[in-house]
């Protein structure tokens, strides 16, 4: 597919500053970008290859100042970045447009719903009165457990697994190798010193919007519903216990793992590998850096928390800032002992 400087334009409502007929047929990044190409600036520090870039089309903010002459046709916007962003979602769903149908070999149960322009790949497996609503993509190698509910324009990629019961919203993406509604996990300890497994019957619940990272694992809940909310968006690698909640417009990066019954607000930011304890919540607004410990409720919104155990982030870079003067400071201790020491020998 090719498209003009002048077309691309229109649809991320950008100025075309150079040639509005030159057409590009592919994406690259602005220091790799060949004829062809278009890419974007948004980081500062990529800005000395904007004046040598072999891209066609160049993407940047209204206000970058140029400090020297440019060769490509440039579109410029409010914010690269987003505008950079919008453009491959539509790229990528005209790509999505071009798959249609039921490959075989695939199993679909008599008892299935399935919508209308759906695509169902190669050895997918779709179980007992599962429905999948319309435009809904499921690649191969996917499984769906009875009973499962899959909303209109869903992408399922492939090899990943939905156990029964669970419910997938409206607008969803889950990457390959993700499995959901896997049993909590429930023993209880008994005399003897073994474990006696406390049975799973709940189910997950995903909304509307919600994008989820590739191999990750959301079990499901011992009764009622694991949910992770509206527009809530899951990195890779993640490991969501039974029970948990995750609110609209959060955000969790990777390696994370979030203990059974939390309740997390909505539009929290959680970096790579945090670990949070079970039973506890957390505010609207929080910010958990990356490889804290949590092992509290954070109850006051907007909060920022970083260590382990994780504490005010404020107060957490003043202990670090005296931290580094400990040095100094002991320094000055020996200084002050020496002196006691003198003048006590003196008396």
């Amino acid at each position: 597919m090719q498209f003009s400087a002048a077309q691309i334009a229109m649809m991320i409502n950008g100025r075309v500053e150079g040639n509005a007929e030159v057409t590009v047929s592919s994406f690259g990044k602005i220091e790799e970008a060949k004829a062809g190409q278009i890419a974007f600036l948004a980081n500062p520090k990529y800005e000395e290859y904007l004046y040598t870039s072999l891209a066609s089309v160049i993407i940047i903010s209204e206000t970058q100042e140029l400090k020297q002459p440019v060769a490509a046709t440039l579109i410029k916007v409010a914010d690269a970045y987003s505008s950079f962003a919008i453009l491959l979602d539509k790229y990528q769903q005209l790509q999505k447009q071009q798959l249609s149908g039921i490959q075989q070999p695939s199993y679909i149960d008599a008892t299935a719903t399935i919508g209308e322009a759906v695509f169902i790949g190669a050895f997918a497996w779709i179980g007992e009165k599962v429905i999948v609503g319309k435009g809904s993509k499921i690649y191969p190698q996917v499984f769906l457990g009875n009973n499962v509910m899959v909303g209109e324009n869903t992408v399922i990629h492939p090899g990943v697994k939905i156990y029964h019961d669970c419910v997938i919203g409206n607008n969803v993406t889950i990457h390959a190798g993700t499995i959901i509604g896997g049993d909590g996990f429930g023993f209880a300890p008994q005399a003897d010193g073994t474990y006696k497994k406390v049975p799973q019957i709940g189910n997950v619940v995903i909304e509307d919007g919600v994008e989820i990272g590739a191999n990750a694992a959301i079990d499901r809940g011992t009764i009622g519903s694991t949910l992770v909310k509206s527009g809530a968006k899951l990195d890779n690698l993640l490991q969501i216990a039974h029970n948990v909640e995750i609110g609209n417009n959060s955000v969790i990066a990777a390696q994370c793992g979030i203990s059974g019954s939390t309740k997390i607000g909505n539009n929290v930011m959680i970096g790579g590998q945090a670990g949070i304890v079970g039973h506890i919540q957390i505010a609207d607004g929080s910010k958990i850096n990356a490889q804290s410990g949590v092992s509290k409720s954070i109850k006051k919104p907007n909060s920022a928390v970083t260590g382990s155990p994780a504490y005010d982030f404020t107060a957490a870079l003043r202990s670090q800032a005296s931290a580094r003067n400990l040095p100094e400071l002991e320094k000055k201790v020996a200084a002050l002992e020496k002196l006691i020491n003198e003048l006590t020998e003196k008396k």
